[in-house]
């Protein structure tokens, strides 16, 4: 069963130019040159229900920008998304209870609070009951090795300890679709490994589906079969990882870099 439909994607930004200098900021006032950014260009693709998909790309390829159209954050200039049944921008309150996002470079943790106390708000907000409640952080704080800091200010944790608990308060409601932009960023190997490992192990568990970007190659060769390559607004690639194009002296990243240069050869 197919949970997530996209087609003909579009997102463009309008923003404007300006030259250096009090002068041309007067010039601004009177007419100002505005530009678009394509950052999303009619994109297609389909997941299935339960499948991790790696969505890559290299930086401002349209990776996090249809990550969040696609959870409601953004409105698309034009095409058709379903995610769960339910037209994301629409925001019924039926697909927020179904689905969560992690950005690796943000927080919904409050800082100055111990993570606990997001857990506990996101337990109010998703209507969650208190034995699953309990039941659900038990679980998951010992699957991440985090309950001895679960009284901890945010602040006080390592990176590596906020991303485990970024985890955490996004998986109190149980959701069937997560998103993970960057779920990894700036962690060490150890911490890499253990994430990559609760991901999985959550997948295999729950069934929940899971599209996934990331800019370590383990993360997407460790988890997802398939991959769904960005590169300037358009798809370069979808489907299997073992059928991208490859000899045996080329590494993955060095294929996948390939198809990037030749999408944009195309282009020109």
């Amino acid at each position: 069963m197919q949970i997530i439909k996209v087609e003909n994607l579009k997102k463009h930004y309008d923003y404007y130019q300006k030259d250096q200098g009090l002068k041309n900021s007067l010039k601004n006032v009177i007419k100002r040159k505005k530009l678009v950014k394509e950052a999303v260009n009619e994109i297609s693709f389909n997941v299935e229900a339960g499948e991790i998909v790696g969505f890559i790309g290299p930086n401002g390829a349209g990776k996090t920008t249809t990550l969040k159209v696609l959870s409601g954050i953004l409105f698309p200039t034009s095409g058709i998304a379903t995610v769960g049944g339910f037209t994301p921008w629409e925001r019924k309150k039926a697909f927020k209870m179904g689905f969560s996002i992690v950005m690796g470079q943000k927080t919904q943790l409050n800082w100055d609070l111990p993570a606990v106390e997001s857990f506990n708000l996101n337990k109010c907000i998703y209507e969650v009951d208190d034995a699953q409640y309990r039941k659900t952080v038990e679980e998951l704080t010992e699957l991440l090795e985090v309950k001895p800091l679960l009284k901890t200010q945010v602040r006080r944790l390592s990176l590596g300890e906020r991303m485990k608990m970024e985890l955490i308060a996004a998986l109190i409601h149980e959701p069937k679709i997560i998103f993970l932009d960057e779920p990894t960023i700036g962690l060490d190997f150890v911490s890499q490994k253990i994430i990559r490992d609760f991901i999985r192990r959550y997948n295999e568990e729950t069934g929940a589906t899971i599209l996934l970007t990331s800019h370590y190659m383990n993360d997407i060769e460790s988890l997802c079969k398939r991959a769904i390559i960005i590169n300037e607004g358009h798809i370069a690639f979808d489907g299997n990882l073992a059928d991208i194009e490859r000899d045996e002296n080329t590494t993955i990243e060095e294929a996948i870099t390939k198809l990037y240069e030749n999408k944009e050869a195309k282009a020109e």
